[in-house]
């Protein structure tokens, strides 16, 4: 939950390898926006992860705490990542709300926002609501943990129309990949889903380019100056 020391002392030991990303306490009070600006100008995190299943009962990310989390976000220069567990439909109004009364904070959908490939009207609504996102030039969309997405087993076929759809939507810019790991170790294996755009590529039109950015150039670009290239 919100005991951060042991991923802390992992960043500490190894500076240049790790970004750290931190979960939001969205408790009511203030605590929670204190924690997280000492988390971020005291052990140097970058990334903070807004999980709205950790909301008190019936109140939204757009509450109070909510927004004064977020603001703080956007204050202090790092990403909110939005887990959606159980689809973005449930939050997206709660997530454009924020996107526009806060501007200034970095966004990013994690995990395709679980949209999986449409086979009925609500995960078409879902998958569109995914593309609307693009019109907040701060929303950023993780490419990752295909296995939680597709029907489908490795290489996750089902999902490369919609790969080819977000790109052009979005642009590899404002993408980046993701592994899941370690959940992903007992699916497809790491490997293998580090090579899944690689094969979608030229079924869908992916460039050298576009490979370049999504595998690790707009990481590189979000958290600047964080990771030393290898």
């Amino acid at each position: 939950m919100f005991d951060h020391s042991y991923l802390s002392r992992v960043l500490q030991m190894n500076p240049g390898k790790f970004v750290g990303c931190c979960l939001a306490n969205p408790s009511d009070g203030v605590e929670g926006v204190s924690e997280l600006e000492g988390l971020v100008t005291k052990e140097g995190y970058q990334a903070v992860r807004f999980n709205p299943y950790l909301w008190p009962s019936n109140q939204k990310m757009t509450n109070a705490v909510g927004k004064a989390l977020f603001a703080k976000a956007g204050e202090l220069g790092i990403l909110v990542g939005f887990m959606c567990f159980k689809g973005l439909l449930q939050h997206i109004e709660d997530i454009e709300q924020l996107c526009g009364e806060f501007p200034r904070t970095r966004v990013l959908i994690d995990h395709l926002g679980f949209c999986k490939p449409p086979l009925n009207d609500s995960e078409m609504r879902a998958w569109e609501c995914l593309l609307g996102l693009s019109k907040y030039p701060q929303v950023y969309v993780k490419l990752s943990a295909f296995f939680r997405t597709s029907r489908e087993q490795f290489p996750y076929e089902d999902l490369w129309p919609l790969f080819r759809t977000i790109i052009a939507t979005f642009g590899p810019k404002r993408l980046l990949w993701g592994s899941d790991f370690p959940f992903v170790v007992d699916e497809c294996g790491y490997t293998n889903a580090r090579r899944v755009l690689e094969l979608a590529k030229y079924d869908i039109g992916i460039t050298d380019e576009d490979m370049q950015w999504i595998m690790g150039e707009t990481a590189m670009q979000l958290f600047k100056g964080r990771w030393v290239p290898v």
